[in-house]
């Protein structure tokens, strides 16, 4: 049995000490807005015997008015973010890595019923659970896994330090490295979601969606509109033009 938590978005020394108390066996790092091959030299300086990090990107797929957040694990090379929805599809699908949903039909940042059907081939499993849904978020995420005949899948989706330990999917299976865990993801290998309970729980739920609105509004309109172009932007010298014609800004 390994139990991974497929999407945090902070790592450090402290963080993944938390991860091993909680008896966490992987985790899979994928910030916003950071290069691939810095994410990946992160989740390799954090890696060890005891706690396999692995590094993913949550793509912001589309415009600031439009947008669709899109999971990746298993990246041979790296994709921007700020392009069509479905370059990015076709992208991952090329490389062979693992697409995940984060947060169905959650606010306006997430994939929906006909964006999911659209590109079911290429999708591999969807989110059922996290610190930011609401019971409400939750049935409706269960409804789409359902409904789309796609495995479940549940992660911390911490934003803070604290969130790390709290959710995570178990897998009957051994998950060595990132290959496997890829593996596990494209070949529909059934997870057991699960989540601790209690009053800190849901005390560490209630920080993470206060979060969410500082995440979504100044923060990011700080780094779109005050901070210039993100690193991630199509046209960085590191893309080589590659995704200039899918460019959405």
């Amino acid at each position: 049995m390994t139990a991974v938590d497929p999407h945090v978005k902070v790592l450090d020394e402290a963080i993944v000490r938390r991860a091993k108390a909680r008896g966490l066996d992987a985790l899979v790092y994928a910030p916003h807005f950071q290069r691939f091959d810095d994410i990946r030299a992160r989740a390799e300086r954090f890696s060890d015997d005891e706690l396999l990090v692995v590094p993913g990107r949550e793509v912001f797929t589309g415009s600031w008015r439009n947008r669709r957040h899109v999971l990746a694990i298993g990246l041979q090379a790296p994709v921007p973010d700020f392009i069509t929805l479905e370059a990015a599809m076709r992208e991952f699908d090329r490389q062979g890595a693992a697409v995940l949903v984060p947060h169905p039909s959650f606010l306006s940042v997430s994939l929906g019923s006909e964006q999911i059907e659209q590109y079911r081939d290429v999708i591999d499993a969807v989110e059922t659970y996290n610190p930011k849904y609401w019971p409400h978020h939750e049935r409706r995420a269960g409804s789409i896994a359902r409904e789309f005949d796609l495995p479940a899948f549940a992660s911390s989706y911490a934003h803070l330090p604290g969130t790390v330990g709290e959710i995570w999917t178990s897998f009957d299976r051994e998950i060595d490295d990132a290959a496997d865990l890829v593996e596990t993801f494209r070949t529909g290998v059934p997870g057991d979601p699960a989540h601790r309970t209690g009053l800190t729980h849901y005390g560490q739920r209630a920080i993470e969606f206060a979060h969410l609105g500082w995440e979504n509004s100044w923060k990011k309109i700080d780094r779109l509109v005050l901070s210039g172009r993100e690193p991630t932007h199509p046209e960085q010298p590191a893309y080589e033009g590659r995704f200039d014609d899918v460019s959405v800004y």
